[in-house]
């Protein structure tokens, strides 16, 4: 062992009059035994603090000792999973920290009550397994691995979760052959019929049977989540904010150097936020059920305090128009602004409010045309003084693929209203021409209908965002060997969910990148109250954030995480403002030989010409001359 010898001369006491000065110096002297030669008195505290800070340098990294699971709640109250991460540090155990993971529902807003009942169990089940997977079998796997080493911890994390698929296919295959078995044992002792009496007799020629009026492809089978997977999602982002605390860095640093090889980047640009503002409900009697989220998104040349700043502005304004007939006040500029009267004339009536606040943390009202939430929108924007696509800009969130009728082959965009999908891209083209502020789409159309969403692509890229949200939900579907497996868009949704690893999201950015397409990190319906989401979306450099409405708890704080961000980059200089360009998509259709469900990640030299051009700020973004806010 090495030990130092200090060389001491400092002023102590105050009137000792001797000089001050340290020098140290390091000898292979036997173990335990430092030498002191001083000339005055020794402080023994700083003896001690002298000793103490430098041989801590030599001491062994902290590693996991310890995990522990346990079942809590989420913002509406769902049950899910909370790892707390313990490390040895200097030989005593220390909690360095918790993550609390989001629970993701696919059930639909108007699902049956059963439908949501099973889907409630099963969530149970899930978190409990997962509690006891991290109780056990990780919290011995894990132990004496470091924090810091990200990888690793993956990668014993992604075979163990090889292990438990592989186990319960086994599980399954078994009770198949055996249930196989009985069915043929009890088919043996039953005589066969070739025509029961009174069986159904075949349809007669000409007779009219119920089909789709054009044949769409049918939908994917759901990827079914393995029951437990919460834990290796909570556990590797449980690590990642150990790994941060350790090194005494804030976490979305840290997922910055995992992502470029340890080198820290020199800027950072923060995702733009996707505010949510409205969800207009898809039941009774609101007529509209196509747009789930009207969003705001502010412009770049606006730092975030004051973006968010105006969505409350806007939010205010909303809700004073949302008010009961004979309750709502004058706007501040709507009595004296002859822009505004020009603006609003001869519009409908706007929307009634049910006076709710929806679990994304916006209001939630009930709307009779596609047309209504925006003409709403605008009308708030004008009524304080701003300007719908150049003082703020709004994104739609469509859920398209909650709407598809099978039988009809349509989607049910209004009640009773109908529309094939080639129908619904004309739509999307002409709604965009009309309301030219709207800069992103998501999920406009079902993931299983790729020609619509590749003419969509190019009639709206150059204008517009397509991004696709529902196409992304299983982030272990995305990759094919070195693509992306999604329909042709500007970019997708990824939700940190389920059995979802650090290193996953990524490697998957790094491929996202690669191909151009933009990164937008989405929270789940089912929020926690912890912040981490907004730290991988600043680390990972996605381009925008999708955090749902400056309301409720668990939603706020999150903003207020991606705030203090800001105040931190810009303190030390290293924020970068952000820039925006569309994608404008190849007229020419893609080769035979291209899987049609794998994008090609695009060449720079067959990009059109204006790509080439620095990329346009949102702030700046230039309508069509032909064009007018409706």
């Amino acid at each position: 062992m090495s030990v130092i010898t200090v060389e001491l001369n400092y002023l102590f006491p105050a009137d000792s009059g001797k000089a001050c000065s340290v020098s140290v110096s390091s000898g292979a002297l036997t173990p335990g035994q430092i030498h002191f030669r001083g000339s005055g008195a020794v402080c023994p505290v700083l003896v001690a603090c002298l000793d103490a800070n430098y041989l801590s340098k030599f001491s062994k990294a902290p590693v996991i000792c310890k995990l522990v699971g346990r079942k809590v709640l989420d913002g509406v109250g769902q049950p899910t999973l909370e790892v707390e991460i313990y490390c040895t540090v200097k030989n005593y155990e220390k909690r360095i920290c918790s993550t609390v993971m989001c629970s993701h529902s696919q059930i639909p807003e108007n699902a049956l009550p059963e439908t949501a009942e099973a889907d409630e169990k099963e969530r149970n089940d899930s978190v409990n397994t997962a509690v006891e997977w991290v109780n056990e079998s990780l919290n011995t796997m894990l132990r004496d691995l470091k924090p810091t080493d990200q990888c690793k911890v993956d990668k014993v994390l992604g075979e163990y979760f090889t292990k438990q698929v592989e186990r319960i296919k086994e599980i399954k295959k078994q009770e198949e052959e055996e249930e196989a078995e009985a069915t043929l044992a009890l088919t043996s002792r039953t005589p066969s019929a070739t025509a029961l009496p009174g069986g159904k007799k075949a349809a007669k020629p000409g007779k009219k049977v119920t089909v789709a009026e054009r044949a769409i492809p049918p939908a994917e089978p759901v990827e079914s989540v393995l029951c437990g997977s919460l834990a290796i999602g909570g556990t590797s982002l449980a690590i990642a904010k150990a790994g941060a605390t350790i090194s005494r860095i804030p976490l979305y640093l840290h997922i910055a150097r995992l992502k470029h090889d340890q080198d820290s980047p020199k800027e950072m640009t923060l995702p733009l936020p996707m505010v949510t503002l409205l969800n207009c409900e898809k039941i009774s009697p609101a007529k509209l059920k196509l747009v789930k989220e009207v969003m705001l998104i502010p412009p770049v040349q606006l730092s975030l305090k004051q973006g968010i700043e105006r969505v409350l502005d806007i939010q205010k304004e909303m809700m004073r128009l949302l008010e009961p007939p004979g309750k709502a006040q004058p706007g501040p500029q709507q009595a004296d602004s002859k822009k505004g009267k020009a603006h609003n004339a001869g519009k409908k009536a706007p929307p009634r409010a049910l006076k709710r606040i929806s679990h994304l943390g916006c209001l939630i009202t009930g709307c009779d045309s596609l047309e209504q939430p925006l003409l709403l929108m605008q009308t708030a924007c004008n009524n304080i003084g701003l300007e719908l696509g150049t003082d703020m800009y709004l994104a739609i969130n469509c859920a398209a693929h909650e709407l598809m009728d099978y039988v009809k082959g349509k989607y049910e965009m209004l009640t009773g209203m109908f529309k094939s999908p080639d129908e619904m891209v004309d739509m999307y083209v002409e709604l965009i021409n009309k309301f030219p502020f709207i800069i992103a789409l998501i999920d406009p159309l079902r993931k299983e209908d790729r020609q619509q969403w590749n003419n969509i692509c190019r009639a709206l890229g150059s204008k517009c965002y397509l991004i696709a949200e529902d196409a992304a939900t299983h982030i272990s579907k995305l990759k094919i060997d070195q693509n992306i497996n999604i329909p042709m868009c500007s970019g997708v949704v990824l939700k940190y969910i389920n059995q979802t690893k650090v290193s996953d999201l990524i490697e998957l950015t790094g491929l996202l990148d690669g191909q151009r397409h933009i990164t937008i990190l989405g929270s789940p319906d089912g929020e926690s109250s912890d912040d981490s989401l907004v730290d991988l979306a600043v680390g990972l450099g996605a381009r925008f954030i999708k955090l749902g409405g400056l309301s409720r708890g668990e939603r706020v704080t999150k903003y207020n995480r991606l705030l203090a961000i800001e105040e931190e980059l810009a303190k030390n200089r290293t924020l970068r403002e952000a820039n925006l360009e569309f994608i404008a998509f190849a007229e020419e259709s893609q080769p035979e030989k291209q899987p049609s469900d794998v994008l090609p990640p695009p060449k720079r030299d067959a990009l059109p010409p204006q790509l080439s051009q620095p990329a346009p700020q949102v702030g700046s973004l230039q309508l069509p001359e032909n064009s007018t806010l409706t």
